[in-house]
């Protein structure tokens, strides 16, 4: 997988308009969540594209601390459905760990995960703190590495 790590004003607009129409896909199409993606958080975040044969494949943002949340901190993680058996998921996460680690000078990242996806983020480092709550109506716990 070829990553990119990108500024909001380092994206094109073609990259944008892939980033928005895969998230929408994933978050409120596959999801079946009607919620305001575009957040006005875009402009603040780096952005970690990862492409498959020039396809975006895979996807995070990530925040300095305090930007998002207390912490450095990675979200709208998502994975195309067309390539979810590549193991991208962990390939992106590891990037974006890297990225967070490059860019911000910090190993300690907090994350808002889906609570199904609770073992991916541990094999990851992460570490669930706090009590589960809905975000958006999906089922949410903070997590964060030991660093």
């Amino acid at each position: 997988m070829e990553i990119q790590v990108l500024s909001f004003s380092q994206l094109s607009s073609q990259q944008l308009y892939e980033v928005l129409q895969l998230r929408s896909a994933v978050f409120v199409v596959e999801q079946d969540c009607v919620y305001q993606d575009i957040d006005g958080k875009d402009i603040k975040a780096l952005h970690v594209l990862g492409f498959e044969e020039g396809v975006l494949a895979a996807y995070t943002r990530i925040f300095k601390a305090g930007d998002y949340l207390p912490k450095a901190s990675i979200g709208r993680v998502l994975v195309h459905e067309k390539y979810r058996k590549l193991s991208l998921g962990q390939a992106i996460m590891k990037a974006s760990i890297g990225a967070v680690s490059l860019h911000f000078k910090t190993k300690a990242i907090e994350i808002s995960a889906q609570t199904y996806l609770l073992g991916f983020y541990q094999n990851l480092g992460f570490k669930p703190f706090g009590d589960s709550y809905l975000e958006d109506g999906i089922p949410h716990i903070n997590m964060q590495t030991k660093a």
